[in-house]
């Protein structure tokens, strides 16, 4: 896969001249958590952890795209965790900025794989992420105007950030063969009858309907108490929506419900009185 990828590439058939230099990096194996880091080059504050679903099909298999869906908070980011990112990734890379002269403002998104050896840094984005902006800003309950200013005028640290105890799931209603080649102009449905946060991605409007006019095409957000509750419900959104072709995960959030044994067995020498405990059960 990697030989025909990298042939791919360099041949310019899947990305023209941007394909005509490659860097080939370590692979790293685990979970990817998306962490966004607010600062105004003083302070730092953090926004939920999201889950971002890269692969376009169920069960992480396919090309990678923009992204399938997203969910947040995640368990992954426990105290501990978020306590080593700030102090061992945030900060040193703040810092470093402040040391070649920049005094960095705004939004730092992290995108980190929990591999065995801890969080390594896949890639920095010095932007919002999509779709883990869908999810992010519902749980903000702080005035986002506000936050803006803050960073912006330095004051970050005397900003106080709420975030909901809520947790909120993105699903990525797509055109059928993205991230490939795929159709346009596809008359979409049932939005009028959907009561969920509808985010317009791939749309335009033409007279009086709404048409496909892009891979990823809309966003169905809904918040709930739970991740079972908020995917369920979601669920039941996008099968009021339509368009020709349309394609979406269904498996947006699944691991998270599946994830506390897992952490437990995946965790620190801490974690052995439980897991004994745990296994003795089976």
């Amino acid at each position: 896969e990697g030989a025909t990828f990298i042939k791919s590439a360099l041949e310019g058939e899947s990305f023209g001249m941007s394909g005509a230099k490659i860097i080939i990096e370590e692979f790293l194996v685990g979970e990817e958590i998306s962490v966004f880091a607010l600062t105004d080059g003083k302070s730092i504050k953090y926004l939920s952890v999201a889950q971002d679903h890269k692969r376009v099909f169920e069960g992480d298999k396919g090309p990678n795209t923009g992204g399938m869906g997203a969910y947040a908070s995640t368990s992954l980011a426990s105290p501990r965790l978020m306590e080593h990112v700030h102090n061992t990734i945030i900060i040193p890379t703040l810092e470093t900025l402040k040391s070649q002269g920049i005094v960095y403002k705004g939004v730092l998104y992290a995108g980190l794989i929990l591999t065995s050896k801890g969080p390594q840094v896949l890639e920095y984005n010095c932007r919002f992420g999509d779709p883990e902006t869908q999810v992010l800003l519902p749980l903000l309950e702080t005035d986002f105007a506000l936050l803006v200013k803050a960073v912006v005028e330095e004051e970050l640290e005397s900003l106080e950030i709420n975030l909901s105890p809520k947790k909120a799931v993105c699903f990525v209603a797509a055109s059928g063969g993205y991230p490939g080649d795929y159709t346009k102009n596809k008359v979409i449905h049932g939005l009028d009858k959907t009561s969920s946060l509808v985010f317009h991605a791939g749309t335009k409007k033409e007279k009086h309907e709404i048409l496909t006019n892009g891979g990823r095409v809309l966003n169905i957000v809904v918040l709930a108490n739970t991740i079972k509750e908020a995917r369920k419900k979601a669920l039941v959104e996008l099968e009021k929506i339509s368009f020709e072709a349309m394609h979406y995960r269904k498996d947006i959030a699944l691991k998270e419900l599946t994830r506390p044994l897992v952490s437990v067995i995946m965790g620190s020498e801490s974690d052995l009185p439980i897991l004994k405990e745990t296994l003795k059960i089976f």
